[in-house]
């Protein structure tokens, strides 16, 4: 084996970490051996679950343990435990580079934060874990060695973007981190952690809850004066979650869902199951104060753990939460499934199910609670997570009813403050039979639109949707508290009481008679863009607009398909003109004298056009349409 040290480069984005660490960023420094205990932890939990799964690991399961020892004089703080270790390609992938999801992303929103508290949220979202240690470290070491490999890997940096490694023949199992202290700085908040009493308080404070002891090497008298050095444990080791709710006060529920999401931010919610009887289980959950970078990231993970009787057995454990419900952190420990359980058979698994379900419902009926007992969490929560919440709209139709119910939603009831639908519906006029909404990329282009003058005339309330999982939830979902859904850019939206149809019907025939021949015409002249001209009812200032069959795609939800790599046949779409419009009743009369005028043909397609552009849309030749338009102008002058 060879001996050779090899220097390399910190990849440019886990550089540009360090440094922001380094300079102090994140003022609570204490926090830096909360991280590394916690990857020992972890580290442990794999080994013991590897050497059930295989059994002809060579791997010493018989005393799992974490240690800490502080050597003042030289000032070094170890943080050692006898888990999973890792391989040099595994120091190389998850040290030398940041392989997390959103860490551009990341780093650009952390350069452009001024604000110190701001900075520690996005830190918070990101969980930077290892790197910590240099933020009360000069110069960091690593020692490791994975479980059933013959050869160890040391890892040494300053942290000031190169690091070194070399292979090393009697590493002992797991992993060892070594910090080479800073000195003591009050002003830079830097404690003296070489004092045993001040780690075994951050230990107390942060780690207490760890089920593997954590042992600190300290120094005692003996009786004929010698000093002595013993390991004594510093944690209770009492699981977080089979604890009495009045045993457990709100910092360690606070430090214990840090352990598990690596979120350096407080929970906005805690949330406790537990069932006996034929099928035992307990849950402790969590719902973030912040979304994480990668929640709509194709790479990302759940967050809930399984635990069978307080044996770790997989980290984010999919057939335990919902993708809508992928921000929810925290443990499951259930008592009656086997040690020896596999993702597959979990998703089969009748227990699993039942708890599935359960875990569902609790977590929507505690935001249900929330949406009530405390409104300003709420707002965080469906602001932070509503766009994911929506999306078990379409995956979860047993609990339909009940996500609807949590949801909020923009509306033009109030331009700041966003309603949900009972409020909607507690508002709603008499006489009105449906709830309105428009989907569109802005609320700009959607409060601009044609399609809400008939609306706002009538003081209709609108919901305005503009997240693109609205787009595909609302053709998906019929109706909420016996309310049908309604677009106001889908089929005929007929606003008029029984009364004022009985009044205005002679009025609208008469129309329909007037308009019969422009109607055809323009139907023909613009048959490769519409299937249909037809008078509107929705309008009362502009002269046109474009409409979709009751059953269209949208033409967002169209992009969104065509943008995914999906065929989307040509979908036409309707024209409807507004019948007391200046430019549709003087292009019915002159229709009506010079049929055959080819400048009629190109004012059609310029109410088109303009119908088009008005919703956002795009057209389909611009060059033509803008020519047109100037020789129209031209004119004017």
């Amino acid at each position: 084996m060879t001996t050779q040290v090899e220097t390399l480069e910190f990849q440019s984005e886990a550089r540009q970490l360090l440094q922001l660490m380094i300079h102090s960023i994140y003022s609570n420094k204490d926090t830096f051996l909360r991280e590394l205990v916690s990857n020992a932890s972890d580290a442990l939990d794999k080994v013991r679950l590897e050497a059930f799964r295989d059994k002809d690991l060579a791997a010493d399961t018989s005393d799992l343990h974490v240690e800490i020892e502080i050597d003042a004089e030289h000032r070094t703080l170890t943080v050692r435990d006898n888990g999973i270790g890792m391989t040099r390609d595994d120091v190389v992938q998850l040290i030398g580079t940041i392989a997390k999801s959103g860490t551009a992303e990341f780093l650009r929103k952390l350069r452009e934060t001024q604000d110190a508290a701001a900075s520690q949220d996005l830190i918070g979202q990101f969980g930077v874990g290892f790197y910590s240690s240099f933020m009360v470290a000069d110069r960091v070491e690593l020692l490791t060695r994975h479980a059933g490999s013959a050869h160890g890997v040391r890892w040494e940096s300053s942290g000031e973007g190169t690091y070194t490694i070399e292979p090393v023949e009697d590493a002992p199992q797991g992993t060892s981190v070594t910090l080479h202290l800073k000195p003591e700085d009050a002003e830079d908040h830097l404690s003296d952690y070489t004092s045993q009493w001040k780690v075994r308080e951050i230990v107390k404070r942060y780690s207490d809850f760890i089920t593997w002891p954590i042992r600190l090497a300290v120094e005692k008298t003996a009786e004929d004066g010698e000093m002595t050095r013993e390991l004594e444990t510093v944690n209770s080791m009492k699981a977080l979650w089979a604890r009495a709710r009045d045993e457990v006060t709100d910092e360690e529920y606070t430090e214990f869902y840090k352990h598990v999401s690596h979120d350096w931010n407080d929970p906005l919610e805690v949330i406790r199951m537990q069932a006996e009887g034929t099928f035992e289980y307990q849950a402790l959950m969590f719902i973030p104060a912040q979304a994480p970078l990668d929640l709509f990231m194709r790479e990302r993970k759940r967050g809930v753990q399984l635990y069978v009787k307080r044996v770790f057995i997989m980290d984010n454990c999919e057939a335990l939460m919902p993708e809508y419900l992928r921000f929810v952190k925290g443990v499951v420990d259930a008592a009656d499934l086997s040690l020896n359980v596999s993702r597959e058979i979990l998703q089969q698994d009748r227990h699993i199910q039942l708890i599935r379900k359960r875990l569902i419902r609790k977590v929507l009926s505690t935001v249900k609670s929330m949406m009530t007992e405390h409104p300003d969490r709420y707002t965080t929560f469906w602001k932070e997570f509503g766009s994911a919440v929506k999306e078990g709209l379409l995956e979860d139709a047993d609990n339909r009813d009940t996500i609807l119910d949590i949801s909020s939603f923009p509306s033009t009831h109030d331009e700041d403050a966003p309603t949900t639908l009972r409020q909607y519906v507690e508002r709603m006029k008499d006489g009105q039979q449906h709830i309105y909404y428009m989907t569109g990329e802005t609320r700009s282009i959607i409060e601009n639109s044609p399609h809400m003058e008939a609306l706002r005339a009538k003081g209709f309330e609108v919901l305005v949707l503009t997240d693109p999982i609205d787009e595909m939830w609302v053709g998906s979902v019929p109706q909420f508290d016996g309310k049908e859904f309604r677009s106001i850019a889908k089929g005929q939206v007929d606003l008029d009481t029984d009364e004022e149809k009985e009044t205005a019907e002679a009025e609208r025939e008469q129309r329909q008679k007037d308009f019969a021949g422009l109607l055809s015409w323009m139907t023909t002249t613009l048959q490769e863009n519409v299937k249909e001209v037809r008078l509107s009812s929705r309008l009362t200032t502009s002269p046109a607009c474009i409409v979709g069959d009751a059953y269209d795609v949208t033409p967002t939800l169209e992009k969104m398909y065509r943008a995914s790599g999906q065929n989307m046949p040509q979908i036409k779409r309707i024209l409807e003109l507004n019948p007391t419009h200046p430019l549709v009743s003087g292009l019915r009369d002159a229709h009506g004298e010079r049929a055959g005028d080819e400048e009629l043909t190109e004012t059609a397609e310029l109410l088109y056009g303009m119908a088009l552009l008005a919703e956002g849309g795009e057209l389909g030749d611009p060059a033509r349409f803008t020519s047109i338009l100037a020789r129209r102008l031209e004119r004017t002058l």
